[in-house]
C-alpha cells in the first residue's frame, strides 16, 4: 500500500478542530470555504499544508487540521440510519475475532459504520439490507473513508436477513437488526463451524429472546456485554471523573457455532 503524503491534497477528508475540541468534517476543494461562528477558513489555505497545521480565521480564531479517524468518520458522516458507536465497534471486532480475509456476513448494513471497521482490518463483508437508500448510503460512506478499492471486498444485497440465506460459507457474523433470533436459524447453516456470532441490540427484551433462541440450538460460550465510557477531567490538581459519560447504548451478544 502506497504511504500517505504528508500534505494535505484536494478531494480528500479532514477534520478541522477548534479551541473548544469541536469538530468539523470538511472535503477540500480548490476555492472552496469552511464557515463557522468562528469566520472562515480557505480550502487553499489548507491544500498544500502539513497535517496538523493550525489555520486562523480573519477573527483570529484557530483550528488545527487532520485527516479523520474512523472514530471521526463514525460520527460526523451522513447517516441514513443510526450508528453504532465508536466504544461499541471495537469490541464488536474483537468479540467476533475479525481478521483479514475473513468472510463475514452482515445486517443490516445501515449507515456502513460497522462495515467500514470490518473493512479496515481486512475482511470481506456480505451485507444485507432491506432498504435501498440506507444501502446506498453505506457504500458511500464506506468509499468515503476507505477508497473505492474497499468495495471490491464489500457486496450490499438488498435482502431480508430473517429469509433463508442464499450465501454461504462465512467465518463471522455481526448482526445489527431488531429480531436477532430470526436470523439465528439461517446461519446454523451458512456460518461455519467454529464461527462467531456478535449481535448488538439496544433492549434486554431483545438479548432475552436472542439468548432463548441460541440455548436452543448449536452454540457454545455464549456472552452477553454492556460496555460503558467515561471520560476524566484532568486539570494540574483536578482529577476527577467527567459528569457526563457515554452510558448504555446496546448490548453486545456472542456465541460460537458448534456441531449438533
Amino acid at each position: 500500500m502506497e504511504r500517505q503524503k504528508p500534505e494535505l491534497a484536494p478531494g480528500e477528508n479532514i477534520v478541522l478542530i477548534d479551541n473548544r475540541q469541536r469538530r468539523y468534517l470538511v472535503t477540500l476543494e480548490p476555492g472552496g470555504e469552511f464557515h463557522s461562528h468562528a469566520g472562515v477558513i480557505p480550502h487553499d489555505q489548507v491544500i498544500g499544508s502539513l497535517e496538523g497545521s493550525e489555520y486562523r480565521t480573519a477573527s483570529n480564531a484557530r483550528f488545527i487540521g487532520l485527516r479523520p479517524t474512523l472514530n471521526d468518520h463514525v460520527l460526523k458522516m451522513p447517516r441514513g440510519a443510526q450508528v453504532i458507536y465508536p466504544k461499541d465497534l471495537g469490541p464488536i471486532l474483537l468479540l467476533a475475532d475479525i481478521a483479514p480475509n475473513q468472510k463475514v456476513f452482515e445486517s443490516g448494513v445501515g449507515s456502513g459504520a460497522l462495515s467500514t471497521a470490518l473493512l479496515r482490518v481486512g475482511a470481506r463483508v456480505t451485507g444485507y439490507e432491506i432498504r435501498e437508500d440506507f444501502a446506498e448510503n453505506a457504500r458511500s460512506n464506506v468509499e468515503q473513508f476507505l477508497g473505492p478499492d474497499a468495495l471490491d471486498r464489500y457486496e450490499v444485497k438488498l435482502r431480508d436477513a430473517y429469509e433463508p440465506h442464499d450465501d454461504h460459507g462465512f467465518d463471522r457474523a455481526v448482526l445489527d437488526l431488531p429480531e436477532p433470533w430470526q436470523v439465528v436459524p439461517h446461519l446454523e447453516s451458512s456460518l461455519r463451524r467454529g464461527g462467531i456470532l456478535v449481535a448488538y441490540n439496544p433492549s434486554v427484551i431483545q438479548v432475552q429472546n436472542l439468548r432463548r433462541r441460541l440455548g436452543e440450538g448449536p452454540w457454545a460460550l455464549t456472552e452477553t456485554v454492556e460496555v460503558l465510557n467515561r471520560t476524566w477531567h484532568v486539570e494540574g490538581l483536578s482529577v476527577r471523573p467527567d459528569h457526563r459519560m457515554v452510558a448504555h447504548t446496546g448490548f453486545l451478544t456472542h456465541a460460537r457455532l458448534i456441531e449438533s
